[in-house]
């Protein structure tokens, strides 16, 4: 029967019945308590039945009877801790979450989309299946070890801790997991130090990325066959190729030549003026381009209302497989001598620049887009810079255009590009 049915043990203990909200529904039924605080009647509700018993509902009303009997506002305690309950709830962050609403925030300050892509993936790949589940709160420098120490497989195939076989990707990785547990903290769903963090923490616990990338190397083809391999690359009309061979001669970073856009080029000044946006180190840098790069950049078509200048087929710029992908198969048809990747030819040229030429380190620095010391920063603005840096550029393409003097296939072991 629908209403308020005493049911004893305590006073004011009822069973409170509705009416179905519909036909066939079933009938809904609750605990309350009505008691006097402090003169006024209050009602509190004690839970839905049976998913409360009459013997919990008595417990809970005891407890409560004797609390207004002290003077305390059930119903304003209530209300209280459903709003403990609520921000609480609000509060119990995942990582993932945390991380999402992060990329969300900072959706502005990556420098492009692939930026943005690679900052998703890094943590859909590694972090996500280790502590994305977990409450950021509860995430702990073990857990931050977990992923940086997580099986995956090296290069070669063979399988090996991530932060000692790819420690590049997983010191970046360190980065990112540390700021979304900054933004956690800055938010409240976390306290406490940062796990993420690498001095006086991590670095306790790992070898120094530094020293571990210093270990790495790119797989170049050594300087004294590159004069063989390059007509071998010109005899390729793809638009991979030609962005290989401008890469080769101007020893730019690929996502630099990948990027190129024609306003980008000054003809009269046989000059590249690489963006801000264009570099790794976020800073412009000038480019002199010698005969070679000039005649190569004529001899691209210029397609209408295409800007880039090696565009892929579908249009934008090439992907930063595209050039690893011709490599490869010049190797395989033997028209590659050793196993290389477009980033190795930083190493040739800065190999043959050491050994084969006198220009201080600075300038060979500063040829490869690499930041030089505060010694050289003011000459590096000068122009006496840019055309010593001319010089030597035109003398490195003069030297592709020579057959190689040499007839080893030793793979050369170059040091990585530190950038």
């Amino acid at each position: 029967m629908v209403g308020w049915h005493a049911v004893g043990g305590v006073a004011g203990l009822l069973l409170q019945i509705r009416a179905p909200a519909q036909m066939g529904a079933p009938t809904p039924r609750s605990w309350v308590l009505r008691v006097r605080v402090a003169g006024q009647r209050q009602v509190v509700g004690l839970g839905p039945y049976p998913q409360v018993s009459l013997a919990e509902a008595r417990e809970a009303a005891k407890k409560l009877v004797a609390e207004a009997r002290q003077g305390v506002d059930l119903r304003a305690k209530k209300r209280a801790q459903r709003s403990a309950a609520i921000a609480a709830a609000a509060r119990s962050k995942t990582f993932t979450e945390c991380a999402e609403a992060y990329m969300e925030a900072h959706s502005r300050d990556y420098s492009n989309d692939k930026h943005r892509k690679q900052w998703a993936a890094t943590l859909q790949t590694y972090a996500y299946p280790v502590i994305g589940q977990m409450l950021v709160a509860e995430v702990t420098m073990r857990d931050v070890l977990d992923v940086l120490l997580q099986q995956t497989e090296c290069p070669d195939g063979e399988p090996g801790k991530l932060w000692y076989v790819k420690s590049e990707t997983a010191n970046r990785l360190l980065g990112r997991l540390k700021a979304v547990l900054d933004y956690a903290t800055v938010n409240e769903y976390r306290t406490g130090n940062n796990p993420a963090t690498w001095k006086g923490y991590l670095d306790t616990q790992l070898p120094s990325p530094r020293k571990l990338q210093e270990a790495t190397h790119h797989p170049a083809l050594p300087y004294s066959l590159v004069g063989d391999f390059m007509p071998k690359l010109r005899a390729n009309d793809s638009i991979s190729a030609r962005a290989l061979e401008f890469l080769i001669v101007t020893a730019v970073r690929s996502g630099s030549v990948r990027a190129a856009c024609w306003q980008e080029i000054d003809f009269g000044q046989k000059l590249w003026i690489i963006p801000a946006a264009h570099t790794k180190t976020r800073q412009e840098h000038r480019v002199p381009l010698p005969r070679q790069a000039i005649e190569l950049l004529k001899a691209v078509p210029r397609i209408a209302g295409q800007d880039v200048i090696f565009p892929s087929p579908r249009g934008g710029p090439l992907s930063d497989m595209a050039l690893s992908q011709l490599m490869r198969g010049m190797r395989e048809r033997g028209e590659l001598p050793v196993d290389a990747v477009p980033h190795g030819f930083r190493s040739t040229f800065r190999d043959w620049a050491a050994e084969r030429t006198r220009y201080p380190d600075d300038i060979r620095k500063a040829a490869s887009g690499h930041a030089v010391g505060d010694r050289v920063k003011e000459a590096y603005e000068r122009t006496d810079l840019l055309e010593k840096r001319r010089q030597m550029m035109t003398e490195w393409a003069n030297f592709l255009d020579r057959p190689s003097a040499l007839a080893s296939t030793k793979v050369a072991s170059l040091r990585r590009d530190a950038a």
